[in-house]
């Protein structure tokens, strides 16, 4: 009891201070959309029926369903890209790490509304043949249901967040000396990518899902301009009828980025707490 009253004595006011500030300056504007959400101020009651109206609300399990694959089919790419790309680089060619970079940090730079403009009229030509395999293509990408031509773009927006996670999980291992003793053992380099490169890169591959899902479940402006339907444009154009079951939404799928975020960092903890054990 003594230690803590003696540590609490320690604290300076002042950082009690900031850190008061900080929490206010966080926390006060999603607490304020809470009370918006729980209190009919014409009715002066309590009620939760916004979070229980968004699972029976038109459209919503749709652009949900929609967003959630389109996230996965981004992970997919950016991964099928970017983790034999840097492991190459890593292993053989590390004078072009510079090079790599540069070009993931390029979308950082990039207009996305100029983009998007460029390539909406190249997909306008293929609409002109009708018949076509380019019409075809086009229809395809532009599926209302599942429009592929999205996971192009979050693929080449989220590079930056991804080479950033990958390449600081790839210095965090001895790569070099692991594959050198998979391969030693006989190990092909499917079994070398599957059994040892992947398992030691789970944290910087789980980081960069995470910050893929939060793209996707967030972004707006690309899919609007394009004219498609998923989470982020559903809550814009819902929330023009429902105040309250829009910011319900939005409170819940940050709580839930919230709970990814946490079950990334445990893992990324378990992991690093079981290495030194199972070194020893």
């Amino acid at each position: 009891m003594a230690g803590h009253l003696t540590r609490l004595r320690g604290v300076r006011w002042w950082r009690v201070v900031v850190l008061g500030v900080v929490a206010v300056y966080l926390f006060g504007p999603l607490l304020s959309a809470l009370w918006f959400t729980v209190y009919n101020s014409r009715l002066h009651q309590f009620s939760l029926s916004p979070y229980g109206q968004m699972f029976s609300a038109a459209g919503f399990l749709t652009s949900v369903r929609m967003t959630f694959f389109l996230a996965l089919t981004t992970i997919a790419l950016e991964f099928v890209l970017l983790v034999p790309a840097m492991i190459a680089i890593h292993l053989r060619l590390p004078r072009l790490r510079p090079v790599l970079e540069t070009i993931a940090m390029v979308p950082l730079i990039l207009s996305p509304v100029a983009l998007v403009a460029g390539v909406s009229t190249v997909l306008g030509w293929g609409l002109n043949d009708q018949g076509s395999w380019l019409f075809r293509l086009d229809a395809d990408l532009q599926n209302q249901s599942f429009p592929l031509v999205l996971p192009l773009f979050y693929t080449l927006f989220v590079l930056p967040f991804a080479f950033r996670s990958l390449d600081a999980g790839l210095r965090a291992i001895d790569l070099r000396t692991l594959v050198e003793a998979a391969r030693g053992l006989g190990a092909p380099w499917p079994v070398v990518l599957w059994r040892v490169i992947l398992p030691n890169l789970r944290t910087g591959l789980l980081s960069g899902a995470v910050l893929t899902l939060a793209l996707v479940f967030g972004e707006y402006t690309i899919a609007s301009i394009l004219g498609f339907t998923p989470f982020a444009v559903w809550i814009v154009q819902d929330g023009q009828g429902s105040g309250q079951l829009a910011i319900a939404v939005s409170l819940l799928s940050l709580l839930l980025s919230w709970a990814v975020l946490f079950l990334v960092s445990f893992l990324g903890g378990r992991r690093s707490a079981a290495t030194p054990a199972r070194s020893a």
